[in-house]
């Protein structure tokens, strides 16, 4: 039988790397345990300064729009020269029984806010905090603290004090009697929001008519207050009612010394004043673009001292055989499993940091699952990076210099 004879020149098949080359990113990686302790925690520093940088950026603007959001209203109205929620301009309470006589509109609320010195029970020391005051039979803000006290809010003097207001305020349990605005008041009870930049100190509840009490008593200079001109007035629409249609129907019959919004518009607009009227999230962003520089550079630096390490060894890779993108993809995935692996332990500390601030600043620091997505891009996108600038000294190996 005749023998098939292959030509000499017939080109060799490809090189298929070991069955084993997939694992070996990891067992360089783990060679030096203690260069991977290193090397993971520098990926966990990096990790948790951008979440910590990026916590309190969002910290400032979901914070200031928490108390929109819980409260009950499908449109807001607000004076037309009111900037944002809680400047000190009202509007006409005639307005919104305008508006609830719209086709369309269901209930009409009237929410009253002011700034009052409260007194802490037990330092003595005052300190300014917001007061957030409506009818206490209006589901103005359904908080279960807030509901469980509506009989006892109307009694006067009364009031429920936010159970996240900085310490600085003095206990928030019920049955405490201090004094707001030098008049005396009951504390009968808490409930939990939070602080933002507005409140700074935390929030009190009461009642319209306790409001009153408190604060119409300033002379005019000092900003006197009545019932009928109110902060903000919030309507809630009938069910299957298109909200935006709504909202365009009072436009057009209201007079405009006023401005009407969705609850979705006016949250946005809120955070947009924010981002465009204080520097303090551009100084958070700058701060968590410089996190990802330094992740870069103490990754880089890792990756740099193995491949330094390891010459010999992958100019012995390169001359058996393997190729540039062999090398550089092994040295790829040693930058992805420090970036999976780092991960991890950042996330778990910023968690707790998070609480942490909150709980001592009553800041809403919120790690959401699309932020925690964002951070690992940003973490496999910085490891890849520093990857690719360590691998430049494999590339250009030539392994007869290695050897010769």
């Amino acid at each position: 039988m005749a023998k098939l004879l292959l030509p000499l020149s017939l080109p060799l098949p490809p090189l298929r790397l070991p069955p084993r080359y997939t694992l070996l990113p990891w067992f360089i990686l783990t060679h030096d345990k203690r260069r991977l302790v290193t090397a993971l925690g520098g990926v966990a520093f990096a990790v948790l300064l951008m979440l910590i940088f990026l916590g309190f950026k969002n910290a400032l603007y979901d914070s200031q729009i928490q108390l929109l959001q819980k409260l009950n209203g499908d449109i807001v109205i607000i004076n037309k020269i009111k900037d944002n929620m809680f400047i000190p301009e009202q509007f006409a309470r005639r307005r919104l029984y305008q508006a609830q006589a719209l086709e369309g509109v269901e209930d009409a609320y009237s929410f009253y806010t002011a700034t009052g010195n409260w007194r802490n029970p037990e330092t003595k020391k005052t300190l300014p905090l917001r007061v957030i005051a409506f009818n206490p039979d209006d589901p103005v803000l359904p908080l279960p603290g807030i509901l469980a006290q509506t009989e006892n809010l109307k009694m006067p003097w009364t009031a429920v004090i936010d159970g996240r207001s900085r310490s600085e305020a003095g206990p928030t349990t019920a049955g405490i009697a201090t004094e707001l605005m030098e008049q005396q008041v009951q504390v009968i009870g808490s409930f939990t929001l939070g602080t933002d930049f507005a409140s700074g100190n935390g929030n009190v509840v009461m009642s319209d008519q306790n409001f009153i009490r408190y604060f119409a008593r300033l002379g005019p200079e000092k900003d006197s207050r009545t019932l009928n001109t109110v902060d903000i007035g919030l309507l809630t629409v009938a069910p299957n009612t298109n909200v935006d249609t709504v909202v365009t129907a009072l436009r057009d019959r209201l007079p405009n010394d006023i401005l009407i919004f969705s609850k979705a518009d006016f949250a946005l607009r809120e955070r947009l004043y924010w981002e465009e009227n204080t520097n303090i999230g551009f100084v958070f962003s700058l701060l968590t673009s410089m996190s990802f520089v330094v992740g870069i550079i103490l990754v880089y630096q890792v990756l740099y001292t193995d491949v330094a390490d390891h010459w010999a060894e992958y100019a012995t890779l390169k001359a058996i055989g393997y190729s540039n993108i062999h090398l550089l993809v092994i040295i790829i995935q040693e930058a992805l499993l420090l970036a999976l692996v780092g991960f991890i332990p950042g996330v778990i500390i910023s968690t707790f940091l998070y609480e942490l601030v909150a709980n001592a600043t009553g800041l809403l620091m919120q790690l959401t699952t699309e932020r925690a997505i964002n951070i690992f891009v940003a973490t496999v996108v910085m490891c890849l990076v520093s990857g690719a600038i360590a691998v430049r000294k494999i590339l250009v190996t030539d392994p007869a210099e290695v050897f010769g």
